[in-house]
């Protein structure tokens, strides 16, 4: 996809969101992605050889390779979401070996998925792209639904099956998140001891985070902060979702904040939100990733690029989509993820 194309998707948001600067945290005080990341990030960290290799095979992997940057096709909604409602829209994909082959065609990173559809496929394709196996899960059958991520599997039998890392989900402010807290962490220091990268989804999950008719779940305030408990037990990379506002803390009324947090730190630009979550994420050296979202038709592609300009020129080091590109004919799955990946390869897109 050329530069004029992702201007005309972009729409009357091109201006805003491709002239910005932000004078919050300058570009000089962040991290910079690029080919090195790695080496920038880690090198004088405790992650073993083993786990560089890991992150490395990822990083250089794709369409994306040894540019910094990195787009992740996740597919585990037949459990979050049921396989129903998830796969009915392309019911291919009832059959998980097809997963793996868009994430192919698509020249994704890496491929995020159940241990059910990665075991299944190891030996055919873990030597062919970097497997990430999500080792948590909402179980979505108890009445009524609770927000509990529990354990499907081991950090070892992930690795048994060539995974090169694991993604774990927090559902911080949950009444179980202490318990996932504490699981989540122990399986991230077996993953680094068995050379695995890992990755955090760092998810806000309480009914109190709603207040006089606005959510707040995704307010960087409050979503920044579960960023940073996430490089705290040393995630590897972080999964977000784009803030949508700020001011959580002081809405509801608990945790604690600086008026700085809102005055200098941040404003509501879009790209100014989530370079507060970039700098929670020791300044960038802890790569962001943002979700791409439920698909909603029509207007996936559009959002989807919007989402990852705003990722890119915030700091971020790519994105983690699934639906918009699953839940539509091969083919064009293949089209919205390129698209996505041609965003971070424009030379004319920077950090803002």
């Amino acid at each position: 996809m050329s530069y004029n194309k992702i201007v005309s998707l972009l729409g009357s948001d091109a201006d805003s969101l491709l002239n910005h600067t932000c004078n919050t945290f300058s570009k000089e005080s962040i991290r910079n992605p690029h080919g090195n990341y790695v080496d920038d990030s880690f090198v004088n960290s405790n992650r073993t050889p083993q786990v560089l290799n890991s992150l490395s095979r990822m990083f250089n992997h794709g369409r994306l390779a040894g540019t910094g940057y990195i787009g992740i096709l996740p597919v585990d909604q037949g459990i979050e979401h049921t396989a129903g409602a998830s796969f009915s829209p392309n019911p291919m994909y009832f059959n998980p070996e097809n997963i793996i082959k868009l994430a192919m065609e698509s020249g994704c990173n890496a491929v995020a998925s159940t241990f059910g559809t990665l075991a299944l496929n190891s030996r055919k394709y873990a030597h062919k792209i970097p497997f990430m196996v999500k080792i948590n899960h909402n179980e979505l059958m108890t009445y009524p639904n609770k927000t509990n991520q529990i354990m499907y599997g081991t950090v070892r039998e992930a690795w048994n099956l060539g995974a090169c890392s694991v993604g774990a989900t927090i559902y911080f402010g949950a009444e179980e998140s202490n318990r996932q807290l504490q699981e989540v962490s122990e399986a991230f220091e077996l993953a680094h001891q068995l050379g695995m990268a890992t990755v955090l989804w760092c998810y806000t999950r309480n009914n109190g985070f709603k207040k006089d008719g606005v959510d707040y779940h995704n307010s960087t305030d409050m979503s920044s902060q579960a960023t940073h408990l996430g490089v705290t037990i040393q995630a590897d990379l972080i999964k977000q979702k784009l803030p949508e506002n700020n001011g959580g803390f002081k809405a509801i009324g608990f945790g604690k904040f600086d008026e700085k947090m809102y005055t200098q730190l941040s404003t509501n630009h879009p790209i100014d939100l989530t370079r507060y979550m970039v700098a929670n994420c020791y300044m960038g050296k802890i790569g962001l990733i943002n979700s791409g979202g439920e698909s909603k038709g029509a207007s996936d592609l559009a959002e989807s690029v919007k989402t990852a300009v705003i990722n890119k020129r915030a700091g971020g080091v790519g994105l983690i989509l699934g639906r918009k590109a699953f839940q539509r004919p091969f083919n064009e799955g293949v089209e919205l993820l390129q698209a996505i990946q041609d965003v971070y390869l424009a030379k004319e897109i920077d950090l803002a």
